[in-house]
């Protein structure tokens, strides 16, 4: 058991330390911000974009209900934020703090103006009105990825989970051999419930509440983590090294 606490909040001086849990809070956030999309925005996958290539593919066929170019414009403005966050990691190619400091606070920027499009609008779900939700919160996502690949935190990419089921299935028969094997289980099935968790308080916030209100939730979560991140940023802290 303690291994297994370790491997989801490990140790300040552990080589991915307080990462660890901000990737579990950012996939929380994906889940939050796919369900604003797909549920309000046209079925359409702001940081999923395997689904999106996947409806693209529906929609040019003739899928009714499906928005080829609202599939084109999430997937180009996610690569659009990917490459950003790529340009991050150079501006720190030393410091994993304050690269993940600058991606959280450019990406918290991003989904505060979706955030003011929802509450400006007054039909934000609708099409053309809904890319001014749909970009911003999908070039955000974009920031995430690149971020989240860049640390490289083992099991936690905090968007693609088929890669994540699949090890949660296929190390069921290895579970009590050591306690890697478990620790490492563990930060799979939180990894899903994490994303299962943003997507329902989503779901609940744009079905019952308003879109606004799952914005600025995903908003105000990535603002935390980007201040968490920095108060923690030491120059000596183990973690941050590249």
């Amino acid at each position: 058991m303690h291994a297994v606490l370790r491997s989801l909040w490990p140790p300040s001086d552990d080589r991915h330390g307080p990462l660890v849990p901000v990737m579990i809070v950012l996939t929380v956030v994906t889940g939050v911000v796919d369900a604003t999309s797909y549920l309000k925005l046209g079925h359409v996958f702001v940081a999923n974009m395997t689904g999106n290539v996947v409806f693209l593919g529906f929609a040019l066929a003739g899928a009714h209900g499906l928005s080829a170019s609202s599939s084109l414009i999430a997937l180009g403005s996610f690569l659009l934020g990917a490459s950003a966050g790529g340009r991050f990691r150079a501006r720190y190619p030393d410091h994993r703090g304050h690269m993940l400091r600058t991606a959280s606070i450019a990406q918290a920027m991003l989904l505060a103006i979706a955030l003011i499009a929802a509450l400006v609008l007054t039909k934000p779900t609708s099409t053309p009105a809904s890319y001014a939700l749909l970009v911003p919160m999908a070039v955000a996502m974009g920031i995430q990825n690149a971020a989240a690949q860049l640390l490289a935190v083992p099991e936690l990419t905090t968007t693609v989970l088929t890669r994540t089921l699949t090890g949660i299935a296929s190390d069921l028969a290895l579970l009590g051999h050591g306690h890697e094997t478990a620790a490492m289980f563990a930060r799979r099935v939180v990894a899903v419930m994490a994303m299962l968790l943003g997507a329902l308080v989503g779901g609940l916030l744009v079905l019952h509440v308003t879109v606004a209100a799952a914005v600025a939730l995903a908003a105000a979560i990535v603002f935390a983590v980007g201040v968490f991140v920095h108060l923690l940023s030491r120059a000596d802290a183990p973690w941050v090294k590249t």
